[in-house]
């Protein structure tokens, strides 16, 4: 009966540990997610809030045992909002699965122009490629059967501002401002062809560089032009500083800008001048659709609150997980299908995609600039 009792009290540790290793965390070795995206430069903190949503999602998804029982390591790449670098990087991607990596799939890009540049790569290396946040039309339109994304794209985002413009803000001559990149261009277009269905006409459309700061010439041209509302179809590092010159110089038109500068950095480096300012969104803001707990997990994956983008990051991880789990495999084509062919539940519900990767459904956000934080005003 003793040798008994000691075989008994030997074993239960060894009982105990197995438990332990089994409930803490995958057991199959590691699955690889790259996110491509800017981590420095002008755009940086848009990638960075990105990344932080994915990481998120990866640590919560090693927490509940992995993905098909791998653990999941997320592995950034620096675009630089450069596509050439863009394409450079695929090397490193290429090297790790040459090397034995088991690498399922990229989050990415931020930009339209980065994300066009890489899609033909990443499909030969037989990788799922999912957007963030890159919104131009025809990403969707080539035939790619490796990729989707979350956010709606630009010709959504057109037809619901222009709406918002005409209807809730009662613009009936509207002046259309852009950056020179290929976003830029593409969305004032649009929202310029969709505002006539509404009654309402473009004032003037102006082009502006990319990380442009001064304005003198534009604000103007936007005083001389019979104008009653304006457009802004850019980025974050424009847009406050466009916003300044206008009220500085004593224009108060209302103004919309497009989801490029919907980040903190639009508030912050306005001069205070960004109060009242609307701004169309491709997620909600992590204050109105995250719980405390989910806050206060991102602050300890990444030492910073959340912000915008860090949604979208989130919804991307959680979209390429469920298309795993549905799959039941790390091959792509079976993860493409599963994703066609399944409702996928996401932070913002349950998500639908097409066959062209585009979700059916998507969502626009607009928020207004209330003491100096967004507020949601209309979905």
């Amino acid at each position: 009966m003793l040798k008994r009792f000691i075989f008994i009290l030997a074993i239960i540790p060894l009982i105990l540990a197995a438990c332990t290793n089994q409930a803490s965390g995958p057991t199959r070795g590691d699955v690889i997610v790259y996110v491509a995206v800017p981590l420095s430069g002008f755009q940086a903190n848009g990638g960075q809030t990105v990344l932080g949503g994915v990481r998120l999602a990866a640590e919560q998804i090693n927490r509940s045992g992995g993905l098909l029982g791998y653990r999941v390591v997320v592995r950034p790449l620096d675009d630089e909002s450069d596509s050439d670098v863009a394409v450079a990087n695929v090397d490193e991607i290429r090297s790790a699965i040459a090397g034995g990596d088991r690498v399922v799939g990229v989050i990415g890009h931020l930009n339209s122009g980065q994300t066009d540049a890489t899609l033909d790569l990443y499909g030969d290396l037989g990788l799922v490629v999912i957007t963030p946040t890159a919104s131009e039309q025809s990403l969707t339109e080539r035939g790619h059967t490796h990729f989707f994304r979350v956010n709606a794209n630009d010709a959504v985002q057109a037809a619901v501002d222009a709406q918002f413009l005409a209807e809730r803000m009662g613009a009936t001559s509207v002046a259309v401002i852009h950056n020179d990149t290929d976003y830029g261009k593409g969305l004032a277009a649009s929202l310029a062809q969709r505002l006539g269905e509404h009654g309402a006409t473009e004032a003037l459309r102006i082009e502006v560089a990319e990380g442009q700061s001064d304005y003198t010439t534009v604000v103007q041209q936007i005083s001389s032009a019979n104008a009653d509302a304006i457009f802004y179809a850019g980025y974050e590092i424009e847009a406050p500083y466009l916003r300044a010159a206008l009220v500085d110089a004593g224009i108060t038109l209302p103004m919309l800008a497009s989801d490029g500068a919907f980040l903190a950095a639009t508030i912050d480096e306005s001069n205070g001048t960004a109060e009242g300012m609307y701004v169309s969104a491709f997620a909600p803001s992590p204050q109105n659709v995250a719980d405390a707990q989910w806050i206060e997990g991102y602050q300890a994956v990444e030492y910073r609150d959340p912000d915008t983008y860090s949604v979208n990051g989130y919804v991307a991880m959680q979209v390429l997980a469920e298309g795993i789990r549905k799959a039941d495999s790390l091959e792509l084509a079976r993860i493409a299908n599963a994703l066609r062919e399944n409702a996928v539940s996401t932070l913002l519900g349950d998500l639908r995609f097409n066959d062209n990767g585009d979700l059916i459904d998507p969502g626009i956000w607009i928020y207004q600039v209330n003491g100096n934080e967004f507020q949601q005003v209309d979905q």
